[in-house]
């Protein structure tokens, strides 16, 4: 009968007893068998390499039941997100169905989890829903706000395909409550009316009863906003611009806001934070009775707020301390944060595939915290950045990409081998080859200069990744062609310039949109999040999708904020999809253009 794969020592050996078998079907099983071995002593790494092997390429039956048994096992213990994408496209949703029915629980815990890890988060929450009859937790509270949690993370476009195809009582009914709470634009108060129709039109719906957390705490608070809200702003010094852009975009939300009922309409009152020091300041507000301070925008002002062991009014300041820095109670912090950024363009480099990056970052403390968080996120991810160029616009922008990617070391080598021989070489210089990516962090004029120097410095091949400040917010096809193919990360609101929204706002405010855009739409978002900070705050999961970016709430009180993506075609901004969320079934066509969007 000859040696069989679960006797080899290592997975390659296994694999070549397999294939030199022809993969027969005891072959395959002496595969699993070890792959399970491994599994059980802690080796996922061993079980991996059988497991993603072209080995069970025609697997059938039970063989192929168990494969992906031991497969999903395995992609959890590493959270292999690489694996999970391509291991689910094949992956049905009622798979956990062939298996005995002490096993089928565990399968579908192990089946949601590979889902998720891959960013395919309709079919987890779909397998959730398919095995409520075998769950005895099915029908929780608990169970809805997992199963809720999923679909909020799914695709507008792929719930609505499935919706149209959806069978069965309870899909249709959690697909039509997603659906529901997806209109652009939607305000708390149109959610809150949404969920309770929907609570009616089903009635007998498992989500019906309990609602999830988040969505009872919606139509609780749907009804409910600060009554008084005091908005604290640099309205005079250095500060006044930004201060004047953040309020307008905050009164330009208020009064987009219907508030059609008189008696419970949100009082506004601005005050001056540049007139005398924010504690003084403070206090004058809280002599008001506010329930609400938004401000201030200034960190100085901030962290005078850190010498209180409590404030009285909650306040949703415009900045952010220092992280782990001890704070009172009710103090939200929310602002556009360069470690914001810093972070998703990491998370996207090793969403990429792209796990060794070199970086140029400009002089300065803005470079020191950009380059601090990028460096930390990547070393949390399991990436690293090779290099850090720090540069000045001043200096000789050449000899910092050739030092970036190491050409000077490359004629070197080159004239130590002339001087060996004695012999004049052919020589052509080489960059460094373990670079997967460029982290650009520059202004546009800055970036157009560096963007060209990469292909000149034998770089064209590496993908360039960059924060906001490389888009001026405006397309301008004839000067940004220098930063073609150029990937960065920027708010909704500057990357969906054909939005109507915007478009009512520019026409009345053109100045304040266009000149301080980013201020503008962090006011709006502002005014937002002054009706859902407890939503935020007592429901883990909850965000908000707003101007700035999906705004989500850390248990500190820590607004972070998702931006999207986009990439430099023809000098245009073109939208880059998430690529860890392969819920789309039909690939983003490169060329395509922005997609407007009212949100």
């Amino acid at each position: 009968m000859g040696i069989q794969p679960n006797e080899a020592d290592t997975p390659q050996g296994a694999l070549a007893i397999a294939e030199a078998s022809g993969y027969s079907d005891t072959a395959l099983r002496g595969l699993l068998s070890t792959a399970s071995r491994y599994q059980q002593a802690g080796r996922h790494d061993d079980a991996r390499v059988i497991l993603r092997s072209d080995a069970f390429a025609d697997a059938q039956g039970a063989t192929l039941d168990q494969f992906r048994l031991l497969a999903m096992n395995s992609i959890v213990a590493l959270d292999d997100r690489t694996w999970a994408a391509s291991f689910t496209r094949d992956l049905p949703v009622e798979q956990f169905s062939s298996y005995p029915a002490d096993r089928q629980q565990s399968a579908v815990d192990l089946q949601v989890q590979t889902f998720t890890i891959a960013g395919r988060y309709l079919p987890a929450a779909q397998s959730l829903i398919a095995s409520a009859p075998l769950r005895p937790d099915a029908g929780s509270l608990a169970d809805n706000d997992r199963i809720w949690q999923l679909l909020k993370r799914a695709s507008t476009s792929r719930l609505d395909r499935e919706a149209r195809t959806a069978i069965g009582y309870e899909q249709q009914g959690w697909l039509e409550l997603a659906l529901s709470l997806r209109e652009p634009g939607i305000t708390l108060e149109a959610q809150g009316k949404s969920i309770r129709q929907w609570q009616s039109n089903w009635a007998d719906h498992p989500a019906a009863q309990p609602l999830p957390s988040e969505l009872q705490l919606i139509t609780n608070l749907s009804g409910e906003r600060p009554g008084y809200i005091a908005l604290a702003l640099p309205l005079t010094g250095p500060l006044a611009e930004a201060g004047q852009a953040i309020r307008d975009g905050f009164f330009a939300a208020y009064y987009e806001d219907d508030q059609s009922d008189a008696d419970t309409q949100t009082r506004v009152r601005v005050f001056d934070t540049h007139a005398a020091d924010f504690p003084a300041i403070y206090d004058q507000i809280d002599g008001t009775r506010p329930d609400l301070v938004v401000g201030p925008l200034d960190k100085s002002a901030l962290n005078t707020l850190t010498n209180r062991t409590s404030l009285p009014t909650p306040v949703l300041a415009l900045n952010y301390l220092e992280d782990g820095q001890d704070h009172p109670a009710q103090l939200f912090q929310y602002g556009l944060s360069a470690e914001d950024e810093a972070r998703q363009i990491a998370d996207r480099l090793m969403a990429d595939d792209r796990p060794q990056a070199v970086a140029l970052i400009p002089w300065g403390d803005w470079g020191d915290r950009v380059e601090s968080a990028l460096v930390k996120r990547m070393n949390e991810n399991g990436g690293k950045i090779l290099d850090i160029v720090r540069y000045d616009r001043e200096e000789d922008l050449r000899k910092t990409v050739a030092d970036l990617f190491d050409i000077n070391s490359s004629r070197q080598r080159a004239i130590n081998i002339e001087h060996t021989i004695a012999l004049n070489v052919e020589f052509e210089p080489r960059r460094r080859q373990d670079i997967d990516a460029v982290v650009l962090v520059a202004s546009p004029t800055i970036g157009r200069q560096f963007n060209p120097l990469f292909a000149f410095y034998f770089g064209g091949d590496l993908p360039v990744y960059a924060p906001s400040t490389i888009y001026t917010g405006t397309p301008d096809a004839s000067r940004d062609g220098d930063l073609e193919r150029v990937r960065f990360t920027d708010i909704p609101w500057m990357l969906n310039p054909d939005s109507a929204r915007r478009q009512r706002t520019s026409a009345a405010l053109p100045n304040a949109t266009q000149r301080y855009g980013r201020l503008f739409a962090m006011g709006m978002d502002a005014y937002a999040l002054s009706s859902k900070l407890q939503l935020l705050s007592q429901v883990e999961g909850s965000d908000i999708e707003g101007l700035t970016g999906t705004l989500s709430m850390t248990p500190e009180g820590i607004v972070r904020r998702q931006q999207q993506w986009a990439i430099f075609q023809q000098g245009v901004p073109t939208r880059l999809e998430t690529p860890t969320d392969p819920s789309e079934d039909t690939p983003i066509d490169p060329q395509d253009t922005l997609q407007p969007t009212d949100r």
